[in-house]
């Protein structure tokens, strides 16, 4: 089908009225924007609305520079109403994992509160009040809770020790582990690590217990074949692995997805399968035997129809759309009925509001993630009233009221109801700050590659902006690469603190960008930075063409992860640019390929392993490039350099490199270790000293 792309008066209002209706108010005085304008913007979770849709419950971070004053807390706001919303917890800790009992007066969480080594369930009244309780007390915590549909029981995510069948031999081996005096760690599968995290032999299993306090969890896996298996486990995450588990409609089983492929994780893509447990006792049945992987579960409300989200797996590709799949319940096929097989995006989220019919979902495209819907028979595909601006970052359904989380470049997250014509704002809690800055819309613009593909773009202006003057451009450069410039307040790399010093910031969706369909996803195969690295030049030459306000002389580019890549890359082909900055960016595919935790995408990419004959590995190397002088390339352009010593993703060695060699070839360099970050930079100090290095960098060449 055809993607309906946004017209030049969509975009129009996107750069002008729609975006800043909300975040300004014209007769306030505005300051250009500061660090602490961003980081210390509330951070709204993703809503939760109650089984009837009176409610909703949602997170609200209140930031502070010194971690140690910084408050986590639930909120919840009436959906019948404007009255405001209000604190229901005041713990500094924070909570997580909301999950409403099915008769709305009840809610389970997980935090970590006095006395707690882990994360535990908690329960608080809601309609009658008190104080939250405990329900677990488990040596290696719990997370992921849901009530079953009578909510007498909570299924939920814990893990044991290699060899344990009780909580009492896991509180033995954690006892004896913390008393060993020797600190080796010992592997057998793939990856030892993840991103900032070496991992460790604990056993993902699901466990059900009375939702009362007191009662005994129950290990639903210990024992089976199904956890048996070398490959068996969960996706991995920071709170270790997860398996995604919703309860059955009968409340007799539960239903989740799982792989059984995870010791091949260095030689194949990993999978995840549906199966289904009873709740009395006894093996796992495999609902699915293919080659997709399932997520994101949710039944019907009659019951009657199994939805996931799913992606192929295809092999040799490096990238599959996320598509929406349902199935008959009781499972009447094993193969899916993908509902989305038509269009040509991946689906972000989805939603099933009550009496509808309908499944309401979002997904990326050119810079914006707006709502769109289908019915469950997969036709009669509809965009929903959103809004023409910014990105909805979670979506969820309880009764007929949907709920989810709105935000743009301008407009900090807010909780919004959908779903009943336009979109609503719910919560101000960064409403009055945002108003206070000055700020615009990112601008919207497209051009042909010399490719042949259509490039979209954003351009960011600095406060004060003056169209009559000369402007410094800085192309900052996304990560992914699977990934796209979303119209959104970003934390890490925000456009308007990276703008404040008098920059205009050109975001550029390079080939191997999602956002675009499949084929421009996968583009990106065999040619992992040349080819995008020409687009982001391409943009560069377009935006100096396209805006007189772009000082042509005077260009900058940078970013992180693979936009660290792609900054590499660029300093070591071209001389254009007046100063780079990489964090996280790799120097060598080889090095990169053999110390990171993720290995085969990048064999997919470069189209074989790292023996073999395959050019790529050594060609598209910035580090192979550097000293190609003779050409008129290689490195020349001062660069600086940051990681985070605990990333484990694209870890700190190809700094190292990186710098090791911009000093032997004597270019101005700087690197920057920060010894408590991973492969971002998360605290609050760290991001503003961050900040600061990047704007004197770039001030120092630039002006």
């Amino acid at each position: 089908m055809t993607i309906p792309r946004l017209s030049f008066l969509a975009l129009l209002i996107s750069a002008t009225l729609g975006g800043q209706a909300l975040a300004a108010d014209a007769t306030t005085d505005k300051h250009a924007i500061t660090h602490e304008d961003v980081w210390l913007m509330k951070r709204v979770g993703a809503p939760q609305p109650s089984p009837d849709g009176k409610w909703a419950v949602f997170s609200v971070t209140d930031p502070a520079y010194d971690s140690k004053e910084q408050w986590s807390d639930l909120w919840i706001k009436s959906l019948g109403d404007d009255s405001p919303a209000r604190r229901l917890t005041f713990s500094k800790g924070g909570e997580s994992a909301v999950n409403w009992s099915p008769d709305g007066k009840q809610l389970v969480f997980v935090a970590k509160r006095d006395g707690d080594d882990a994360g535990q369930i908690y329960r608080i009244d809601v309609a009658g009040g008190g104080e939250a309780q405990r329900l677990t007390t488990l040596t290696l915590g719990a997370r992921a809770p849901k009530f079953s549909p009578d909510g007498k029981q909570l299924l939920f995510i814990s893990d044991i020790f290699p060899g344990n069948a009780s909580e009492e031999d896991v509180k033995k081996t954690a006892k004896e582990r913390k008393d060993r005096k020797y600190t080796a760690r010992a592997y057998e599968t793939f990856p030892p690590r993840f991103f900032d995290k070496w991992l460790d032999d604990k056993q993902v299993r699901l466990f059900v217990m009375d939702a009362a306090v007191g009662a005994k969890p129950r290990d639903l896996l210990s024992g089976s074949k199904l956890a048996a298996l070398p490959g068996f486990g969960g996706g991995q995450g920071d709170e270790g692995q997860s398996l995604d588990a919703i309860w059955s409609p009968d409340g007799k089983a539960v239903v989740f997805s799982a792989s059984t492929n995870r010791d091949e994780l260095a030689r194949a893509s990993g999978y995840t399968q549906l199966f289904s447990l009873p709740v009395a006792g006894g093996e796992a049945q495999q609902l699915t035997a293919d080659k997709r992987s399932y997520n994101n579960l949710k039944f019907s409300a009659d019951g009657k129809t199994l939805f996931a989200l799913s992606e192929a797996e295809e092999p040799g590709k490096v990238y599959d759309l996320t598509r929406l799949a349902s199935f008959g319940w009781p499972l009447s096929s094993a193969a899916p009925k993908l509902l989305t097989a038509s269009l040509d995006r991946s689906v972000s989220r989805y939603a099933l509001p009550a009496g509808t019919g309908r499944i309401v979902f979002s997904y990326e495209h050119a810079g914006l993630e707006q709502l769109h819907s289908i019915n469950y028979a997969g036709g009669d595909l509809r965009d929903e009233a959103s809004q023409p601006t910014g990105s909805i970052g979670s979506l969820n359904a309880g009764g007929k009221a949907l709920v989810g989380v709105w935000e743009s470049a301008i407009n900090p997250p807010e909780v919004y109801a959908f779903g009943n014509g336009a979109p609503k704002r719910l919560t101000s809690f960064n409403t009055e700050r945002a108003a206070s800055i000055d700020w615009q819309a990112p601008e919207h613009f497209w051009f042909k590659a010399s490719d042949g593909r259509m490039i979209h773009n954003m351009i960011v202006k600095p406060a004060n902006f003056d169209p009559a003057k000369k402007y410094p451009l800085f192309a900052v450069i996304h990560g992914g690469a699977a990934n796209m410039w979303r119209d959104q307040f970003v934390l890490r790399w925000n456009y308007h603190l990276l703008a404040q010093p008098g920059y205009v910031v050109l975001l550029t969706d390079y080939k191997g960008s999602t956002g675009y369909g499949e084929e421009f996803a996968r583009a990106i195969q065999g040619d992992p930075l040349k080819g995008p690295g020409d687009e982001v030049n391409e943009a560069v030459d377009e935006a100096v063409k396209k805006y007189s306000y772009v000082d042509g002389a005077r260009l900058a580019a940078g970013g992180a992860s693979y936009g660290g890549h792609l900054a590499n890359w660029l300093q070591a082909t071209t001389t254009r640019y007046k100063a780079i900055v990489s964090h996280a960016g790799e120097m060598d595919l080889v090095m990169q390929w053999g110390s990171s935790d993720s290995i085969h995408g990048r064999e997919v990419n470069s189209g074989g392993p790292v023996w073999g004959d395959k050019a790529v590995w050594r060609e598209q190397s910035p580090v192979m490039q550097a000293g190609n002088h003779d050409k008129g390339t290689g490195f020349k352009t001062p660069i600086l350099i940051s990681v985070g010593e605990l990333d484990y993703r694209v870890p700190a060695n190809n700094a190292l490199m990186n710098f090791a060699t911009q000093q032997r070839l004597n270019v101005p360099s700087k690197l920057l270790v920060f010894p408590d970050e991973n492969h971002w930079i998360l605290k609050g100090d760290n991001s503003r000293y961050f900040y600061s290095e990047v704007h004197g960098w770039l001030a120092k060449y630039l002006k």
